[in-house]
């Protein structure tokens, strides 16, 4: 009698637009043949107005999971069955997970990411001081996780200060930690009580990588956890400037991979392989990241 063989994988998804250069189907492909899981990521652009037939056929086709990046990460809430209460808070979210009844539930996994970086270094947030640079939806999810994880204070850094004044409002509103915001303009100085200052936008974003993030350089001294949300590439100018001044430095490759790992165990039920996640996506962008 012959063996019977399945064939049948399970799918995760991508959905944004654009996400042609969106690394993440590497490092979740390299993961799942890494465990021997008969799992595929597929990224699929999907423009606006066909976000719901998209979340529809995710459901029709039984995917396992998906992830949303720009425009979805607010618009897909609509489309789900139930938001964890962090994503709430957040006000977005880009991991879906199918639950054992087959309902989808929507996660933000991109400030708990965030988190498991910075205490890789060792960094205490319960009673932090923290700066966040910008107010989109990187700044948004890791200030709501720090305040969450107990930071006593986040101030918002931004040039739109009806943005920034939104975000800390937010903050406030859904934490009850304290949230101030500061405008930004020409080289920003750090105040001396924080402790950790985020660069949650995109300047030195591939391809504009000679494009340094306008803090006074001045104000960035030993004792300063400084982070940068950017993966591509992983060594910014930022951080080397931070560095130069003595202070530690933490690069955005962490924060890709942790956030990755969060949302392939969700959707997987096992550990997520992270250096090989990490591997992954250091072959990508040709460089080895450093923290």
């Amino acid at each position: 009698m012959p063996v019977t063989r399945s064939f049948l994988s399970e799918i995760v998804a991508l959905f944004g637009q654009p996400v042609a250069e969106n690394p993440t189907q590497a490092m979740h492909e390299r993961a799942f043949a890494a465990l021997g899981l008969s799992w595929r990521y597929v990224t699929l652009e999907v423009p606006p107005e066909g976000l719901a037939d998209a979340v529809a056929g995710m459901r029709a086709m039984n995917f396992a999971g998906a992830n949303c990046t720009l425009p979805h990460k607010v618009a897909v809430m609509a489309h789900l069955d139930e938001i964890t209460p962090t994503a709430r808070k957040i006000g977005a979210v880009n991991t879906i997970i199918r639950q054992r009844d087959r309902t989808l539930l929507g996660e933000n996994t991109d400030g708990k990411g965030f988190l498991r970086s910075v205490r890789e270094t060792g960094f205490s947030i319960p009673g932090a001081r923290a700066a966040v640079l910008g107010a989109g939806g990187a700044a948004r999810a890791i200030a709501v996780e720090l305040a969450v994880a107990g930071a006593a204070e986040i101030t918002v850094v931004n040039r739109s200060a009806a943005r920034g004044a939104e975000l800390c409002r937010d903050v406030a509103d859904q934490t009850g930690v304290p949230a101030r915001f500061e405008p930004w303009v020409g080289e920003w100085p750090v105040p001396p009580g924080v402790q950790l200052l985020v660069n949650a936008t995109s300047i030195g974003l591939y391809p504009d990588t000679d494009a340094v993030v306008p803090v006074d350089r001045c104000s960035l001294r030993p004792g300063l956890l400084v982070c940068d949300v950017i993966p591509n590439p992983p060594e910014t100018p930022f951080l080397r400037r931070a560095r130069a001044a003595g202070a530690a430095a933490l690069d955005g490759l962490g924060m890709l991979v942790y956030q990755g790992a969060i949302a392939f165990r969700e959707w997987t039920g096992h550990e997520a392989p992270v250096p090989v996640m990490r591997a992954a996506l250091e072959e990508v962008f040709g460089a080895t990241s450093s923290t």
